[in-house]
């Protein structure tokens, strides 16, 4: 029998590994995969290239609103890589979203309610065909509400901050701190969890990831396993 077609929403903290998860079910299952977090990044690399935050992090939220219609966010796949990356304004910006000087301003930028206003309806926009996995911080609760498979992905601050300071090491960084990134993880949940505009929580109907340890294998077995469960039915 056929698999039925359906919205897949991963929802969790910052990294958590929903991004990689997403992706790798994604190519799987051959749907198309959504990072909403690198459009919030995007928009944030957009204000610190525009001077829109200042270096305490106060938002001239003026400016961006004024801005926020030229702001144009795009995924494309790499064909040396198969990995999709990210355009703000047609450039390529997957490495400079991906960095701490983004990382610890996107939450504040996420919180705003207009951004996440004209965000939310481009990510509706994108799947309103279904055949699509999105993961982020509302899309089961807000952006996909209805979606047939959500999923919410936790793990501790401190096995999150590793991940994440691995990562960084990975890609040449020899600067940041673990201690810094984890500072940065809590500041992170802490704006997610507590901003007025669609904190983030686990939807009702969510169901609960500990990943915390868990190989890559083992998770994306989990999810996939999931996938035939609910598209078979």
């Amino acid at each position: 029998m056929a698999k039925k077609t359906i919205t897949i929403a991963i929802d969790g903290f910052s990294s958590s590994g929903k991004s990689t998860m997403a992706k790798v079910l994604a190519k799987n299952i051959g749907y198309a995969y959504i990072d909403s977090g690198a459009m919030y990044r995007a928009v944030t690399l957009f204000c610190l290239n525009h001077g829109i935050i200042a270096d305490d992090g106060t938002v001239d939220t003026a400016a961006l609103e004024a801005q926020i219609g030229n702001i144009a966010i795009t995924f494309g796949v790499n064909p040396a890589t198969g990995a999709t990356e990210t355009y703000l304004n047609g450039t390529n910006v997957e490495s400079q979203i991906r960095d701490m000087r983004v990382s610890s301003r996107v939450s504040t930028i996420a919180a705003i309610p207009f951004v996440r206003h004209a965000l939310v309806a481009q990510q509706q926009a994108m799947g309103k065909n279904k055949g699509i996995v999105m993961d982020g911080r509302d899309i089961g609760t807000t952006v996909f509400p209805d979606a047939e498979m959500k999923v919410y992905v936790d793990a501790s601050a401190e096995t999150r901050a590793q991940r994440r300071f691995d990562e960084l090491r990975s890609k040449g960084d020899t600067t940041t701190t673990y201690e810094q990134v984890l500072e940065n993880v809590k500041h992170r949940d802490l704006i997610d969890t507590t901003r007025a505009e669609s904190p983030l929580r686990r939807a009702h109907d969510a169901i609960v990831l500990d990943n915390s340890h868990m190989s890559r294998d083992e998770q994306n077995q989990w999810l996939l396993s999931l996938y035939n469960k609910i598209a078979g039915e």
